[in-house]
């Protein structure tokens, strides 16, 4: 008997990003009633914030260009990336269950468009079963005036272009490009006319995050699915057993029970921005420097542990290199780590590590060595005003100057830049030291070190440039595309933080997606997939998406772990999904 107040599904989903919404979809294809509740007034979660791309190996969209990667080989990949911290049966599952996944989604809306370009590599593409040519899966941009009234409650990205400025992932490998090549120009060319056309038209075009969280939604109304925005859930209900039957949540604020039969998935992001939660598993930290949706804070988490999960890899997060301006606002590091003229110093002035390196394994290295006792955290980005003036570097845009234009232009560095302390600047190397407090003698041995190991082509200490992840973002027209000697001065000096895209620790899970207790017992009825769960991925990174990809992957296998408990047979839309059952 229901109870006043109270309302009954079969399945509660707590979180609406790429993985709440998936697990929301499976399992209402499987005959489940199926609610999804979101304490934010947006939908979308980190999904919306993100690249937006998904890591599936053996996608359909990879089939269809007649590329299939050998599943037992990716789990090779999986399994030395991971290093023994993931079960061997949660890397199957993934394996296995993210192509099906993917099919499902194909199977069940036209709203999902999904293509492969190859050649965004892997992040270790010369490991055993790693990809030179990426397993990186992306939507196509989309207008989002399809979403109707819907577009107010898209969770925006935390900086906004230009109207009419989106760039998709090639775009943004050629846009780097702009000095180097013709393709680099085109794409300056056509984000002008992108912008022409919002203007003209009235288009409200989104790529990568943007476009995902809005064709998750989109399918998600398509199939009659409930979400309730402004819902926060304030704790797990639990029976006698230990098992987890529902929550309590406010809605309008009121207070109002809502009882799963099935089961609760937590979708709920992780603790980015609870500080001082994280200065106690990530005692590096001294500011929020998170990416992160901005209510991620840990509270699905929390819920989980009190209902008697476990936890691990509360001291990990999907860590991102960074510059982090005056006003507080950051940006990514991504492609100036891999500029041809450029080396990365630490507080004693010494290069620690391949600048080109995956952002995980860079930020690693940063910790370590704070951890030694010399400052890494800040780091410096060292270069000259020739690479300046031929590569993007934060933001900048090597072109002439180009009065009121978007982003800064010209030859000259901003001087709200010098202003900032962000961006130092040093008529020699010794000047430059002074500036960003390094020993003199240190940087310059480092400065010589480095221009005879790009006269050489290749970087004997660090190997930069080895990798074609490395390459992705260099020069094309160098023979090592990551190294060339610095010229004359003046240098300038990036101060680089330590950001990330938000924790990646949380409840422990097994395969199905099953909270799990400390003596390795199930906690029956609870389910936790994305960030609130520990990454299947562990301390590593195998690809561009590999936050997404486990969170939409796992949302699918916990929604049709549900079904199977209950004996749920597909719904007559989902009889015959390619994928099979959820």
């Amino acid at each position: 008997m229901t109870a006043p107040g109270e309302h009954v599904v079969d399945v509660l989903v707590i979180g609406s990003g790429g993985g709440g919404m998936t697990a929301a979809l499976a399992a209402h294809a499987r005959g489940l009633d199926t609610l999804l509740i979101e304490k934010s007034q947006y939908f979308g979660g980190s999904t919306a914030l993100s690249g937006g791309g998904i890591w599936v190996p053996r996608a359909p969209a990879q089939r269809r260009e007649g590329y299939r990667p050998d599943p037992e080989e990716v789990v090779g990949y999986l399994r030395t990336i991971t290093d023994g911290l993931v079960s061997e049966a949660r890397l199957r599952q993934y394996v296995d269950a993210a192509p099906r996944m993917m099919e499902f989604l194909e199977a069940t809306s036209a709203w999902f468009e999904f293509v492969w370009k190859p050649g965004y590599a892997d992040y270790y593409p010369e490991l055993p079963g790693g990809s030179a040519l990426g397993s990186t899966i992306n939507v196509p941009a989309m207008d989002l005036r399809d979403l109707g009234e819907e577009e107010q409650n898209l969770l925006a990205p935390l900086a906004l272009a230009p109207k009419g400025i989106w760039l998709g992932p090639k775009d943004l490998r050629l846009f780097y490009q702009v000095r180097q090549n013709w393709r680099g120009k085109a794409v300056l060319v056509k984000l002008l006319w992108r912008m022409m056309r919002a203007r003209v038209f009235g288009e409200r075009m989104a790529a990568i995050g943007q476009s995902l969280a809005a064709r998750l939604r989109l399918a998600m109304k398509q199939q009659g699915i409930p979400l309730w925005l402004d819902t926060p859930m304030t704790e797990l209900i639990t029976d006698d057993s230990g098992a987890v039957t529902g929550a309590m949540v406010l809605r309008d604020g009121v207070a109002q029970r809502i009882s799963a039969r099935g089961g609760v998935i937590l979708a709920t992001g992780g603790f980015d921005h609870d500080l001082d939660w994280r200065r106690e598993h990530q005692p590096v930290l001294e500011h929020d420097w998170s990416f992160g949706n901005p209510l991620a804070d840990g509270d699905g988490i929390r819920a989980g542990m009190r209902a008697g999960a476990d936890t691990d890899l509360l001291d990990e997060a999907w860590w991102f290199p960074a510059l982090c301006w005056p006003d507080g606002r950051l940006q990514f590091m991504l492609n100036e780590r891999m500029m041809p003229s450029q080396f990365i110093v630490n507080g004693a002035g010494q290069r620690f590590v391949n600048e080109a390196a995956p952002y995980m394994d860079f930020a690693h290295a940063m910790i370590d060595g704070q951890r030694s006792g010399v400052e890494h955290i800040p780091c410096w980005l060292i270069t000259d005003q020739r690479s300046f003036n031929r590569y993007v570097v934060a933001g900048h845009l090597p072109i002439p100057k180009i009065p009121g234009a978007p982003v800064p232009t010209g030859r000259r560095v901003p001087q709200a830049w010098l202003d900032s302390g962000v961006v130092k600047t040093g008529s020699s190397f010794g000047e430059l030291a002074t500036a960003i407090g390094v020993p003199a003698d240190a940087l310059r041995r480092t400065a010589q070190r480095f221009d005879e190991l790009a006269h050489a082509g290749h970087d004997d200490d660090f190997n930069r440039g080895d990798s074609v992840y490395d390459n992705y973002y260099g020069d094309p027209t160098l023979p090592n595309p990551n190294l060339h000697p610095l010229g004359k001065p003046p240098y300038y000096a990036f101060r680089i933080i330590l950001g990330d895209l938000g924790t990646s620790g949380g409840l422990r899970t097994d395969e199905f997606a099953r909270a799990l207790r400390s003596d390795d017992t199930v906690i029956e009825g609870l389910y936790a997939v994305g960030n609130a769960s520990a990454a299947v991925m562990g301390r590593s990174y195998a690809g561009a998406g590999a936050t997404i990809g486990p969170a939409m992957t796992f949302g699918y296998v916990a929604a049709g772990h549900i079904a199977d408990r209950h004996n749920v047979k597909p719904s007559q839309s989902s009889t015959n999904l390619p994928g099979g059952n959820p």
